[in-house]
């Protein structure tokens, strides 16, 4: 199974790609969706749509997990924001694939052991769990991280079940 990592944004959106075999996650890809600040907003939503599109083409994952967001203080700052986190649900959505959704402190629990945990230790956690990511932003070490959460909760549910 393949499962896509999504922490998404509007100026940097994190993703991250790994394999199941088992009991086994393996990295694939990583990186990360920037927009430009200075186009219009409408511009912004489609760079992340088209890049989304790619990725899906050639990862194709048979699963999405995408972080939930946090409602800022700033109204218009949190719209943009769940804007860009529509995008990135939609995309997977138009291939018939699933998406998961994770809150931060859930996929924090399930990398670090612990809720409260610094976006530093899930990157620590992250690089000790796939070791073959090498250096990878904070951005991309978070999506790779709702990835191995979703790993672990859908791996757990299934023996459960």
């Amino acid at each position: 199974m393949i499962i896509l990592g999504i922490d998404p944004a509007l100026g940097t959106t994190g993703w991250g790609v790994i394999q199941v075999q088992g009991n086994s996650a393996s990295f694939i890809a990583g990186g990360v969706i920037k927009t430009n600040a200075k186009l219009p907003h409408a511009e912004r939503l489609k760079t992340i749509h088209e890049d989304m599109q790619e990725i899906m083409s050639i990862y194709k994952p048979n699963q999405v997990a995408i972080e939930e967001v946090f409602v800022n203080d700033n109204a218009r700052t949190s719209l943009k924001l769940g804007q860009a986190r529509g995008i990135c649900m939609l995309v997977p959505s138009l291939h018939d694939v699933p998406v998961y959704e994770y809150t931060p402190t859930e996929i924090k629990k399930a990398i670090v052991g612990t809720g409260k945990a610094a976006k530093e230790q899930v990157q620590h956690m992250v690089k000790t769990l796939l070791p073959t990511a090498g250096f990878v932003t904070l951005d991309t070490s978070d999506a790779l991280g709702v990835a191995l959460c979703h790993f672990h909760i859908h791996s757990f549910k299934q023996k459960v079940s």
